[in-house]
């Protein structure tokens, strides 16, 4: 028989005791830097692309890192379909900050999508390693003064280095090669997202 007079051992667990503190400010350090978390990133040494850690964290702990980040004020949103998370910031400042970003991505995004398209490809191909962006693509689009001009107005003053480097930081896109980038699933369903609502208007 138990004695209740003794203390007892057994603490109540949380969902904070299954997730160690360094990986839950990993997390954040991720989210904080702007970036989805896709659930497969580019191993430049293997060339191939490999499990993310991270994004099977958040996986396995959905509903603990939902009501976390609900508690700081976001929404941590799910994408099934293509396999990722991104952090939906909810105050005044940091939706204008995020509209911001929003906007510049999605300017890229437009501006890669609209070059492949009008080169006669399948826009899937942007999502394959092997395929993507080549150095010829690359260099058309740096000679394009329309395609130049577009990145200036989303203020990217180092032209197309500089708008893929933005894309890669937010892991929308992976370098593949010296001169060639694909993009992520994540940077692959915000394109197809943007392309669906263009061939509404």
């Amino acid at each position: 028989m138990t004695d209740l007079n003794s203390p007892q051992t057994d603490q109540p667990t949380s969902s904070f005791d299954e997730v160690l503190p360094a990986h839950s400010a990993a997390l954040y350090r991720e989210f904080q830097a702007g970036r989805v978390i896709v659930r497969e990133l580019w191993d430049s040494n293997r060339s191939e692309l490999v499990a993310n850690p991270l994004y099977n964290l958040l996986y396995n702990h959905l509903s603990h890192f939902r009501t976390f980040y609900e508690h700081l004020g976001c929404e941590l949103v799910f994408n099934d379909e293509s396999a990722f998370f991104f952090l939906k910031e909810s105050s005044d400042d940091e939706a204008e900050e995020h509209d911001e970003n929003a906007f510049r991505v999605q300017v890229v995004l437009l501006l890669i999508g609209r070059y492949f398209a009008r080169s006669g490809r399948d826009l899937e191909y942007l999502a394959r390693p092997d395929a993507g962006l080549g150095e010829q693509d690359l260099e058309q689009i740096t000679a394009d003064e329309e395609y130049l001009e577009i990145l200036r107005a989303a203020r990217f003053e180092k032209g197309l280095p500089d708008a893929l480097d933005y894309l890669g930081k937010r892991n929308l896109l992976f370098r593949s090669g010296a001169n060639r980038y694909f993009l992520s699933s994540a940077g692959m369903h915000f394109l197809e997202e943007l392309v669906r609502e263009y061939e509404q208007v």
